[in-house]
């Protein structure tokens, strides 16, 4: 059989057809629905105790879960769709204020969900602007600290540990942590005495209203923006981090996760409560070692060689003790960070459906979201980022609290904590 050229491309339009975005949206929660119910199926089946229909629903469940995946990665879309926008932005902002920036594109076919694309343009509009605006020095300056005459700007984007990455880089002189900290004390956002780590330090110019530039320009000096950078990716369930070096350059890190629908989940049990990890940031689970002290929010133990923070969810979100035979530590990580989640039963995998919390709790760092179990029941969804950040962050400030005479004999200090 002979194809002319013109039916080949008639054959190949063929290929793809156009469906509107709400009607994806509707299937994957009647998608979300089916999990549930199988979920509960599976339960049932599992209780009767009858082998032949235990087999049955695991076979429904995998091609739910066939089907779960497919339907997701419809609304995948590259996240080209707005690094693309940004050559224009460049050339027009380093035109208006006489810089020659060249910006670089890495990873534009990185997928995330399209809902997120949507959302992340303006955060990363106001970052880039930024960065040509306060990061990228005029030409002459850059000549005499013996850089380049071109400034070179990076947008790089990336799949880790299940999360999304994106960088926003640029080569400029970095930010100045002596006069950020300086107006951060002005404001009362840092005591005068106290002496932060640069991340810390860095973290204050997304408060609102926070501003070390000396005049107001049409790009910056209001103190607005940064702020809502911040809130825009939380609203995604992501967060932003800053690398800066002195004289070499800034990285905005922006970390989402891959979709904010239906995600692999793995249950554990506090006390009576039953709450879902994300799958990805579990790496693994062990036994929680014998001898540790049990009255402490936080302590660590010493994990192949590694220093590991952990934190008792059951004393962190102030649950009645369980008698548990045997307590587990579930190691979690995000990004380059690690802690142990102290739990009382580990329960396995579960496809967890994202349900949002209300407007009441949205000031809740540690949850992220809510799920319904095959029992009816509900289980929230952990916010392992802020879990993380919480149990680093206060074994930090006990290592470097000042050594008393009586130290060894206070639980939960870090010998006994180490010590079975």
């Amino acid at each position: 059989m002979i194809i002319s050229p013109k039916s080949a491309g008639r054959t190949g339009e063929s290929r793809f057809i156009k469906v509107e975005a709400g009607k994806l949206d509707s299937l994957i929660n009647l998608i979300g629905e089916l999990v549930i119910a199988g979920s509960a199926a599976n339960l049932i089946a599992r209780r009767s105790q009858q082998t032949q229909l235990v087999e049955a629903t695991l076979g429904i469940a995998n091609l739910i879960e066939q089907i779960r995946t497919g339907t997701l990665s419809m609304r995948m879309v590259q996240i080209g769709e707005i690094f693309h926008r940004f050559p224009r932005v460049v050339r027009d902002v380093s035109r208006e204020l006489g810089k020659d920036i060249q910006l670089r594109i890495v990873g534009a076919e990185t997928e995330l969900d399209k809902s997120m694309v949507e959302k992340l343009g303006d955060p990363l509009l106001h970052i880039v602007r930024n960065a040509i605006d306060h990061g990228i020095e005029p030409t002459e300056v850059r000549q005499t600290h013996g850089k380049p005459s071109q400034g070179n700007l990076w947008l790089n984007a990336y799949h880790e540990s299940g999360s999304v990455v994106i960088e926003v880089a640029d080569d400029g002189g970095g930010l100045d942590r002596g006069r950020i900290l300086a107006k951060a004390r002005e404001r009362g956002l840092l005591g005068m005495d106290e002496e932060p780590p640069d991340s810390v330090v860095f973290q204050q110019i997304f408060e609102a209203g926070f501003s070390t530039a000396d005049q107001v320009t049409n790009l910056s000096g209001r103190g607005v923006g940064m702020d809502v950078v911040r809130r825009g990716i939380e609203q995604l369930h992501g967060n932003i981090e800053i690398d800066s070096e002195a004289g070499q350059g800034t990285t905005f890190r922006i970390r989402l996760p891959l979709t904010l629908a239906i995600i692999d989940g793995f249950l554990v049990e506090v006390a009576t409560s039953t709450f879902v990890l994300p799958l990805e940031a579990v790496i693994e689970c062990i036994e929680l070692p014998d001898g540790l002290p049990e009255n402490g929010v936080h302590d660590c133990i010493n994990l192949r060689g590694e220093l590991l923070p952990l934190l008792h969810l059951d004393t962190f979100f102030e649950l009645p003790p369980a008698a548990a035979l045997r307590r587990n530590v579930v190691v979690v990580q995000y990004g380059e960070r690690k802690a142990g989640l102290v739990v009382d039963a580990l329960q396995g995998e579960f496809q967890t459906v994202i349900k949002p919390l209300g407007a009441l709790f949205n000031t809740l760092k540690a949850i992220s979201g809510s799920t319904i179990l095959g029992t009816g029941e509900v289980a929230l969804i952990l916010d392992v980022p802020s879990l993380i950040q919480r149990a680093c962050r206060q074994e930090s400030e006990r290592f470097a609290l000042p050594p008393r005479a009586d130290a060894a004999s206070r639980p939960g200090t870090p010998l006994q904590g180490n010590t079975p």
